[in-house]
């Protein structure tokens, strides 16, 4: 009987890997779970700024498009004026966004316009703040790269890792944010998509996140953006520089 598992579970491995192969990304799916369908936001917030997003796009050709949730949207002004503006990056993060919410808006409206030399993805946290376990979120993840694949197959992505939340290393949030990390850093392939998990520098030596970076051990506070940033433009000023 367990000769018999054992042969089940490595047939499903191998057809996993088999799908990665067939869709184009280093990393298989992660779990067997349904991902859940891509929808809209329904607030009023949410969709005044996605209509934002769009408007932008339809007036501006940007060297690069930044998704992400509230951790993206309210990213510090003075901090991304000094960085990411300098370099011609669409702020296009929406509060509150889970991956099915940006997958929707991948498909409708917010990647009009030309093609950006970069696309950074920060997504994932919200999925994990909504109870799902970190495979499934992984999943959803996994689930955005392929659309902007489809979609943008010129573009070069990178991916970053989901950031340090709650307190201390044993919490179940920080425990969660890591194991996402472990599965979607194998989706990296060095030549369209380029992972890098810049939360380090949040922590302090003993791995804790301070009320000082971080006052709800979520969100970010602007020092928290100062210590990101740096890193950020780091690892992008090489991406645009890169030819199509």
């Amino acid at each position: 009987m367990r000769l018999r598992e054992t042969s089940l579970a490595l047939a499903a491995l191998l057809a996993l890997a088999g799908n990665a192969r067939a869709d184009g990304l280093a990393c298989p799916r992660f779990t067997g779970e349904p991902l859940a369908a891509p929808a809209p936001r329904e607030a009023a917030a949410p969709l005044r700024r996605f209509e934002e997003i769009k408007q932008r796009l339809a007036e501006h050709p940007y060297r690069a498009i930044f998704f992400g949730d509230s951790l993206t949207e309210h990213w510090d002004p003075e901090v991304w004026r000094e960085t990411l503006g300098r370099r011609d990056v669409l702020n296009a993060g929406v509060s509150g966004d889970r991956t099915e919410h940006l997958l929707w808006r991948l498909d409708h409206g917010n990647l009009a316009g030309p093609p950006p030399k970069v696309a950074i993805v920060l997504i994932g946290t919200n999925d994990l703040g909504h109870g799902r376990p970190p495979g499934v979120a992984a999943d959803g993840i996994r689930a955005v790269l392929l659309k902007l694949r489809e979609k943008l197959p010129d573009t070069r992505i990178l991916l970053l890792g989901l950031w340090p939340r709650d307190a201390g290393p044993a919490d179940r949030l920080r425990r969660e944010t890591v194991a996402v990390n472990r599965l979607i850093e194998t989706c990296a392939d060095h030549r369209h998509v380029f992972y890098a998990d810049i939360g380090a520098p949040l922590l302090d030596y003993r791995g804790e996140l301070s009320r000082a970076i971080s006052p709800d051990m979520l969100h970010l506070s602007a020092a928290g953006y100062a210590r990101i940033a740096p890193t950020l433009d780091r690892l992008l000023d090489p991406l645009l520089r890169m030819p199509r």
